[in-house]
């Protein structure tokens, strides 16, 4: 898609391209959610642009950080990232508040990572730790001491360690409940899993990572 570029700074679009088509016809749509961000969707279908610059800016750093972890990789993080928007942006006319927004947009995001994984052959196997981890610079530390960043820094390397050991559905529904703001219901509903199993999946993961960051610290 060439007609915007979706960064963490904001949306640009080019100037030649920025008017966004109306649907041709008027669509009936039954609302089953009072979801602020779901009547944001609605106006962006009938072209309301403020309406979709608003849910991007709402939902940037979030995405930005549950893709960034799952896939350890900047570049494909970044990729993902715009490849999300791009489906948000397609399917804006089909779009039916049936659930959150977030739901929605978590969902897209849940399947763009496993379509990746799959054209990859596979999830991602490691973490170069010593790789700046971009996801932590949202939002910026609010003490700059130099001896505060030094620990911060350390413990940032501790838990991304920790989180690469986690089994990928554990990973998933942990970085889920972090960072999407959904219920477990609704993570079950996004990982296509019952409650109980996104439950169950969520306590071993914390568990998981509170043996292995105790380990490290010891």
């Amino acid at each position: 898609m060439n007609a915007a570029t979706f960064t963490m700074d904001g949306l640009t679009t080019p100037e030649t391209t920025v008017r966004f088509a109306r649907p041709s016809r008027t669509r009936t749509v039954e609302v089953v959610s009072d979801d602020e961000d779901a009547q944001l969707m609605l106006a962006y279908a009938r072209g309301e642009m403020r309406a979709f610059e608003t849910l991007y800016a709402r939902h940037r750093g979030a995405l930005y950080r549950y893709l960034t972890r799952q896939a350890r990789d900047g570049e494909i993080a970044n990729d993902l990232f715009q490849e999300v928007w791009s489906r948000v942006i397609v399917n804006r006319a089909r779009y039916e508040p049936r659930a959150k927004f977030r739901t929605f947009l978590f969902t897209l995001a849940h399947n763009c990572f496993i379509d990746h994984c799959r054209r990859t052959k596979a999830r991602p196997a490691g973490l170069r730790v010593e790789d700046a981890d971009d996801a932590d610079l949202l939002p910026a530390p609010e003490d700059t001491q130099p001896d505060a960043a030094l620990s911060k820094d350390e413990s940032s390397r501790r838990y991304r360690a920790a989180l690469a050991t986690l089994p990928a559905e554990q990973r998933d529904v942990y970085l889920l409940h972090e960072e999407s703001d959904l219920s477990l219901e609704e993570i079950a509903r996004v990982t296509g899993v019952g409650a109980e199993t996104a439950k169950s999946r969520l306590r071993y993961a914390v568990a998981k990572l509170k043996t292995a960051l105790s380990v490290a610290e010891a």
